[in-house]
This record gives C-alpha cells, structure tokens and sequence, in this order.
C-alpha cells in the first residue's frame, strides 16, 4: 500500500481528506500520528499570494520534517465576488485573530464576512482548494472549485467548519453545514482537489 502523511492541523480538513484516501487503499497518516509536533515557522508557510504557492510550501516544508514520507498538503478559502476575492488566501486568517482557533476563530470570520456583506445584493462566491503531492522528487498538483452564494445572515446545519453554515452550495441546493460530510465531498472544492489528484496518481 502507498503511504501518505496529511500535512494540517485542522480536524475538519482530516475528516474530509482522509477518507478518500483511504478508500483509494493508501496507508494514511496525520502530523499527530507522525510526532510532528507543533512548530512557530508553520505560521510563516501561507505567505503566497496564491493556493498552489501557499499547498507547495506546506507540502516541502512537511516532507523535510517527515523524513522523506510523501506529502499531501492543501490551502484553501472562500472568494466572495461582491469582496473582489476576498478572503481569499486570507480565509482562515481574515479576522486576524491569532488568539483563536477552531470554532472561536471560525465565527470571528464568519462575523467579519457579515459585515462586509450586509446590504449587499450580489452574494456570489466560491470555495477553492489547491492540493499538492510531494515526494522528494515528483509534485503533483490539483485544484478543485464549487460555486455558490452566502445565503444570508443565518447559520444553516450542524456539519461542516469555516465558511460552510453560511456558504449555500448551487450544486446541493443548501448549506455545505447541512450537507453529511458524504454528500459535500461530492461537489466541495477540496473534494474535487483530491478526486483529481487522486485519478493522476494512480
């Protein structure tokens, strides 16, 4: 079996990625399970002014830290059209809040994104995630993308992190927050990353 290590923190991201794998019959692995532990200079990685910049550097710096185990590493946000973009390769630090983390930070983001948006009429937006495999000598690189709109200034379902009580799925036809982690991973952005990275590894 191909082996794996899954270069983030986040849970929610883990739960999304990890399966897919592992149903493709990789050996999966996460930086807990690797005694990776926690460093300073991985809040230094997301600097680009792009995903693929930002999952490169996430997959390199990973990969020196592993030892040589294959990397897959994701960077991923939600651009809003009437925000030009915004937030962007910002998501997750938008609110620039670095005294939280997991929900706390996600409805601080969430706040500032409703602000921004109210009176606003063109709700548009989209999630994107680039992914990247690293070896030590083959990259491999994927995107994947799902539109949608902010549906409005409640929060819909029980599922989902970041953006997804609010981000209405045209695809779905709901929230990704109401949708079961199955039913998102057929049209979200980072599960069309892995479905495309995953076809050109085989």
């Amino acid at each position: 079996m191909r082996a794996v290590l899954l270069a983030t923190r986040s849970a929610g991201k883990l739960s999304e990625i990890r399966p897919m794998f592992v149903s493709a019959g990789w050996t999966v692995r996460d930086l807990a399970e690797s005694a990776i532990p926690e460093m300073p200079e991985e809040d230094t990685l997301e600097v680009f002014a792009t995903f693929e910049e930002n999952a490169r550097a996430k997959a390199r710096f990973f990969f020196a830290k592993s030892g040589g185990v294959p990397v897959v590493a994701d960077d991923s946000g939600l651009e809003v059209a009437a925000l030009s973009g915004a937030p962007g390769v910002m998501s997750k630090r938008w609110s620039n809040r670095p005294d939280l983390h997991g929900s706390a930070l996600d409805e601080t983001n969430n706040a500032l994104l409703l602000e921004r948006l109210r009176g606003v009429r063109d709700r548009r937006a989209r999630y994107v995630c680039a992914v990247v495999y690293w070896d030590g000598v083959q990259e491999v690189l994927a995107r994947g993308v799902c539109d949608g709109r902010i549906a409005d200034d409640r929060a819909r379902g029980a599922h989902g992190f970041g953006y997804d009580p609010y981000f209405f799925s045209d695809d779905l036809g709901r929230s990704f927050s109401d949708a079961t982690r199955e039913e998102k991973a057929t049209v979200s952005h980072r599960g069309r990353a892995i479905v495309s990275l995953l076809k050109s590894l085989r």
